[in-house]
């Protein structure tokens, strides 16, 4: 073991559960197992640059397993280009003199791309030991098989889907449900599987409005009572022209409204945004997370930095910052997600 007596922790980015889990990963087996002092940074890294920070233990801890949320609060502020009153500063110098003055031994950065991208940055242009955790309800941090944070929200959809159903059968409806994820689909074909979507669009296949069109009349002259359609927020349609440039609503308000357009079909639309980051994490992310999280003290504790701990095949393993940086894990077309809702005759837009 090497002399890492103090560490310090701090989660950007947005917000999801199992942050807290992750929080308590790494600073009871910091504490418990090595002895080491815990620092907390507050919002992200703004509260690094800042100087922002609490000591945590026992009582800080205590309890937080089963929260949603930061205890300690987070933000989407860069290092390098944060805004400061009306300036926008370079506070990498500033962050690592803060570090070195609290005796720090390595910082455990827990979030998602962004926070990969500016962890490499402090890495490459400072002298701190940083290591990262993945999460995200998108799942879309490349180098980890699952990020924490997404089996909860996969949870959260899959209800609203299935809340959705009853309403639209009553009424006789194709209820358009808009599901967070960024840029990728991993939200959408796992909730749209699990709550039995008739169609799901996902950005990683440019939709065909008269495909869908097509299935769902289709589905209503068979006397199907309702469709529901499952669309991720970064979905795109295959003909660019098909949305025009000027429009400022979301990609899911124009489907919904072209839908009704050429199916003659009453239409709704439901977005579920910010509240798939909300409420308790599943027993699969607390676990997750912490998991990662007693691996990341296990890895400084061996003086390991620059990596961030993925989760491959069950287990935790560290992964080369470099590699993770930059790239983004997207749905390959043949994923068995994907085929899975193929074979079922679901609709993906193709």
């Amino acid at each position: 073991m090497s002399d890492f007596k103090s560490i310090g922790i701090l989660t950007a980015g947005g917000d999801c559960q199992g942050l807290n889990a992750a929080i308590r990963g790494v600073a009871k087996s910091a504490i418990k197992q090595y002895d080491m002092d815990v620092i907390g940074f507050l919002d992200g890294f703004r509260g690094l640059a800042e100087n922002r920070y609490e000591r945590l233990g026992d009582n800080s801890l205590s309890g937080i397993l089963t929260f949603g949320g930061t205890i300690l609060g987070t933000s989407r502020d860069k290092p390098h280009k944060m805004s400061i009153g009306d300036k926008v500063v370079d506070t990498i110098a500033q962050a690592e003199d803060n570090y070195h003055k609290l005796h720090l031994n390595a910082l455990v950065c827990i979030g998602g791309g962004g926070t990969q991208k500016n962890a490499l940055r402090l890495l490459k242009k400072t002298s701190m030991n940083i290591i990262t955790l993945p999460k995200t309800i998108d799942n879309d941090v490349w180098g980890t098989d699952t990020c924490f944070g997404y089996d909860t929200a996969v949870e959260i959809a899959t209800e609203a889907i299935d809340r959705l159903h009853s309403t639209a059968s009553s009424h006789h409806r194709v209820m358009v449900v808009e599901i967070m994820g960024h840029n990728t689909g991993w939200l959408t074909a796992a909730s749209g599987l699990a709550g039995g979507a008739d169609v799901v669009i996902i950005p990683e296949i440019p939709y065909d409005i008269e495909v869908i069109k097509n299935s769902l009349i289709k589905r209503n002259r068979k006397g199907k009572r309702f469709s529901i359609v499952a669309v991720a927020e970064g979905a795109r349609p295959k003909d660019e022209n098909e949305i025009p440039n000027d429009y400022e609503d979301s990609a899911a308000v124009h489907l919904t409204h072209r839908l009704a357009e050429l199916t003659g079909l009453e239409t709704r639309l439901t977005s579920l945004g910010h509240v798939m980051r909300g409420g308790s994490p599943t027993a699969a992310d607390r676990i997750l997370a912490t998991k990662l999280g007693t691996k990341a003290v296990e890895l400084i504790a061996e003086g390991l930095s620059g990596v961030m701990v993925a989760d491959r095949g069950g287990y935790a393993i560290p992964v080369p910052l470099e590699e993770v940086a930059g790239n983004r894990r997207i749905i390959p077309n043949d994923h068995p997600l994907l085929e899975s809702l193929r074979s079922l005759g679901i609709c993906l837009g193709e």
